[in-house]
């Protein structure tokens, strides 16, 4: 039976979403909904050009308001949050109102948890609901957990990830693909890992490391930041012995950022300057923004999971590695692609009625079936296992 579905945000990663139930969700409509009706409607021109198809229609509405979102949905059979993770909790009780299944790109586990504590109403109205999905957190989450599931016992899990430009250019060697802030708070506090078995706060930028990945990519340096792992570490607890998660970059990337950040430019709290207060970080921001805004779209997505531990007795090593470059046959980012889609696939499963009702972290949310799916989409995950 045909579906439904509807995307909240006309974003960049909205409108992969919005591809992708076109495409692969049996869909009859799909609703793309904006505050700014002009981005709604620009990106629903875009998605029936590329899909030769008349699905999309663009709707004008306030993600803030619960009431109109709810009416907004009430015909819907699933929906993606493309919008900032502040409204997510709110879109969970749009949902439950409207009795429509839910994912969104997350991006603040406080947030999660608090989606989580509304499970019981979510199972009442009979909808799935899935938080934190879209690249990492989402899809090296459900990579997790797809490797973790081909073990007896598992000893330690590594994850890496990046989204990055394909042609570096000097001095900053990065392109910002999604909100700066979102880049800040990933840069900021502390991130939650599981160390000698326990839950653990590392502050960011600690446990550096350098990978080499085959050319054009080469040399690669990795550091601790927060949120990609999601409520992961607290679910995985006793059953691992290290869980981490680090973000990759080109060289000289992080002695940079983690200067900045040890000056108290990533603060919040204004400071006085002749008399003037100001955030640290806005200041930031204001500076940084233009210079690592995309040259172009050219961009390169990478996951990476080193899963070790024991099966039938043997110690193996089993390594899931994800590199996905610009599409241009669709103009979509590999970001755009490996976040929007992660959403919008689970979305389709919820739709197709192969969820349970209730509000699911995303690693529980049948993650063979998710990576199976990113693959039929074209998204090579080359899977490598060797013995101890």
């Amino acid at each position: 039976m045909a579906k439904v579905y509807a995307v909240i945000g006309a974003g960049r990663q909205g409108l992969a979403s919005a591809y992708d139930f076109v495409i692969n969700g049996n869909a009859e409509k799909v609703i793309i909904a904006d505050n700014n009706f002009e981005a709604a409607t620009v990106s629903a021109q875009k998605i029936n050009s590329l899909t030769k198809t008349n699905l999309c229609t663009p709707v004008q509405a306030d993600a803030s308001d619960i009431k109109e979102i709810a009416a907004l949905l009430k015909n819907v059979d699933a929906f993606v949050s493309a919008v900032p993770y502040k409204f997510n909790l709110g879109l969970t009780n749009a949902a439950i109102q409207s009795n429509t299944h839910m994912t969104d790109l997350g991006g603040n586990t406080g947030v999660v948890k608090n989606q989580m504590k509304l499970s019981p109403e979510a199972e009442n109205a009979g909808i799935s609901v899935v938080p934190d999905c879209g690249m990492d957190p989402g899809l090296n989450i459900s990579l997790i957990m797809f490797l973790f599931n081909k073990f007896d016992e598992v000893e330690e899990i590594k994850s890496y990830g990046a989204g990055l430009p394909q042609n570096p250019v000097p001095p900053w060697n990065y392109e910002l693909y999604f909100n700066l802030n979102g880049l800040t708070n990933e840069y900021y506090g502390n991130a939650v890992l599981i160390i000698n078995g326990k839950v653990s706060e590392v502050p960011c930028f600690d446990l550096f490391e350098e990978l080499v990945f085959p050319d054009p990519l080469g040399k690669l340096e990795a550091a601790v930041t927060s949120g990609g792992l999601s409520t992961l570490p607290w679910e995985l607890e006793g059953k691992v012995k290290t869980l981490t998660n680090k973000t990759l970059r080109y060289p000289g990337h992080w002695e940079k950022f983690k200067a900045f950040s040890e000056l108290g430019l990533f603060e919040e709290s204004p400071v006085k300057v002749n008399n003037c207060e100001i955030s640290p970080r806005d200041f930031y921001h204001k500076l940084l923004a233009p210079k690592i805004q995309p040259r172009s779209n050219k961009d390169v997505g990478i996951i990476k999971i080193i899963a070790t531990g024991t099966k039938n007795g043997k110690r193996k090593t089993i390594e899931a590695i994800l590199v996905d470059y610009f599409d241009d046959l669709t103009g979509f980012t590999s970001m755009q692609r490996l976040t929007g889609w992660h959403a919008s696939a689970i979305a389709i499963m919820a739709a197709e009625g192969n969820l349970t009702p209730g509000v699911h972290p995303v690693g529980t949310v049948l993650p063979g079936r998710v990576v199976s799916g990113i693959i039929k989409r074209g998204i090579k995950i080359d899977i490598r296992e060797s013995e101890n």
